[in-house]
Order: structure tokens, then sequence, then C-alpha cells
């Protein structure tokens, strides 16, 4: 299985740059995050020792349980939560992650600024954009998305560094990767986290600067 991890990584990156290339985009211009989710510390570790050193959790509660000895390990190692974060929970994710990419609504961007003066910590944020105004998901809506991003730098003063999305699985998920870059192009953010197993290659085509990547490197998930 972990020799496994490794030979999927080489994969992986490989068809990364490959669709930067393609996309006209440099080397590195869109950087992998591997989603770590219910694997086990030992598959991280199998992935840190083929050089992956960016990590996704959903769970805040399953990452403190399994990145703070890593990070002894491995100081460069650096973790994004990109699960939905409960108001509750903002702490703790301030305490553990370099990368918050599911900052939605107005509670959660107090929360987030009230735990970060108290942590002496400040990760850096993304806002989930709900590109398909799906009921059942995460994110703000996009029609509100302007008026969030200037409530979370102006009000909040946030270190807010682009946006995330997840499109709806039964959709091209193009248009919403063009919507979630011209959202971000109109606050002049840069990063955008969008884009997994299935289409990160489309993504990059979109000017992804991270794609989420857990299955094609971990196997499926129980």
């Amino acid at each position: 299985m972990f020799d496994d991890i490794a030979a999927n990584l080489t994969r992986i990156r490989a068809r990364i740059e490959a669709a930067a290339a393609a996309a006209g985009r440099p080397p590195g211009a869109a950087q992998l995050v591997a989603v770590s989710k219910t694997n086990p510390v030992e598959a991280v570790e199998a992935a840190l020792a083929a050089g992956q050193r960016v990590f996704g959790e959903n769970r805040v509660q399953e990452a403190a349980a399994k990145f703070p000895q890593l990070r002894a390990a491995h100081p460069d190692l650096r973790l994004h939560i990109i699960g939905p974060l409960q108001t509750n929970k903002a702490r703790d994710a301030v305490r553990l992650a370099d990368v918050i990419e599911t900052l939605d609504r107005p509670k959660l961007a107090l929360a987030l600024a009230e735990a970060m003066q108290k942590e002496g910590r400040r990760p850096d944020l993304l806002i989930q954009v709900n590109t398909g105004a799906e009921p059942q998901k995460a994110g703000i809506l996009p029609d509100e998305a302007d008026a969030f991003i200037t409530l979370c730098r102006a009000t909040h003063a946030l270190p807010i560094l682009g946006l995330m999305c997840i499109p709806p699985a039964a959709e091209d998920p193009a248009p919403h990767f063009d919507l979630l870059a011209q959202i971000a192009a109109r606050h002049g953010l840069k990063t955008l986290s969008m884009g997994m197993s299935g289409d990160f290659e489309i993504a990059i085509r979109h000017g992804a600067t991270h794609v989420r990547v857990g299955s094609a490197i971990f196997g499926a998930r129980g």
C-alpha cells in the first residue's frame, strides 16, 4: 500500500505539471494538497517519505490526532483544513492549521477572528463559494461573495488568501471554476483551490493554484 502511495504521487505530480504546461502556465503553478482524511498516520508518513509536504484534512479532531507528531518530525509540513468548520472548532483549527479553506459565513468569520487573537496565530484563509448554489453544500452563495469578502477583510481584518469551491458532481466543472476565478479577480485574490481527483486537470486549465487530491493518491476511502 505505502509503495503505491509514492508511485501515485509521482503520477499525480506529472499530470499536474503536464496540465499546467498545456495551459501555458509555468512549472509549479498548481500545488498539490494531498487529502489524507480518514487515512492513517502511516499513510501520511509514506507520502512524506515521497516528498509530499502539503496535506488536507476534513475534520479538526482527526487532524489533531495525526498532525502534531508528524509536524514535530517534519517542520516544513503544511496542513489545510478543507472540510466544513463548526464555530466551536475555530480555535482548534487556528491552533493546528496553516490554511483554513472553508470560511463560508459571518458567524465563522467572527469566531476565527476571535480565535486568532486568543491564539496569537494567523493561518491563511480561503473563502468557500458554493458555486452551484446547492442547498446541501457549505459555502457562501456567489451573489453574496463580494460583500462577504469585504466583511472578512474590512471588518475582521482576516488574512484572506483566496477562494475555494467544490462544483456540483453532475455538472461540467469548468463554468464553476471560471466563476470562482472571476470573483477572485474582482478582489485581487491570487489563490484558487479547485479541482479534485476527477477534475483537477480541468481546474488547472482554468487557473487553479491548489488542487485537492485524495483517492488518486491514497486509494478509495471507507
